[in-house]
């Protein structure tokens, strides 16, 4: 299915501490560089608990965490049923398949402008919420692991992001006019 270049916000979601899942709220500030305000996952340097350990001065590339409602859709499929948040992801879109969106594409949402930086590795920690999800996002394809269980971003322009608000893929034209 290939990416819509438009699309809308179901839900934002932050977390001040490590782990799943990652609580509905009203909206969050996504910070230039920095990430979501309140976040663990936010600040200068990376904060994933395993890359931080071995890397400390790596800088955060990973500081937003997306999924769309195509990816809970395969789940439901399969008899897991998440809600958002759920798989630790700070938005969950509607309308727009972020496993399409190549590494380097940039998204404006609600006020902010983001950059896919990398497909997300998932790891144990989803089977916490299910014993079936890491299986169920990881999939053997002609001899590939492919991943199903979102994308990480870098924030290029700050801004408040809310459900409801409208989602847009950027041309390779618009973003390097950014």
């Amino acid at each position: 299915m290939p990416a819509n270049n438009r699309g809308t916000v179901v839900a934002v979601c932050r977390n001040p501490q490590p782990g799943l899942p990652k609580p509905v709220v009203e909206s969050i500030h996504l910070l230039e560089g920095w990430g979501v305000e309140g976040d663990y996952h936010a600040g200068r340097f990376v904060r994933h608990r395993f890359l931080a350990r071995k890397f400390p001065t790596r800088p955060n590339q990973r500081q937003v965490l997306l999924t769309d409602t195509s990816i809970l859709d395969d789940l439901a499929s399969q008899d897991i049923r998440l809600a958002p948040g759920m798989m630790g992801e700070n938005l969950t879109l509607d309308q727009i398949a972020v496993m399409q969106l190549p590494v380097g594409t940039q998204l404006e949402i609600g006020e902010a402008l983001i950059e896919i930086t990398e497909v997300r590795n998932p790891c144990h920690q989803l089977n916490g919420i299910d014993p079936r999800l890491l299986q169920a996002v990881v999939r053997k394809d002609e001899g590939r692991t492919r991943f199903n269980a979102g994308v990480l971003a870098r924030i290029l322009r700050s801004g408040w992001v809310r459900p409801g608000d409208a989602v847009r893929v950027l041309t390779a034209q618009e973003a390097a006019n950014n």
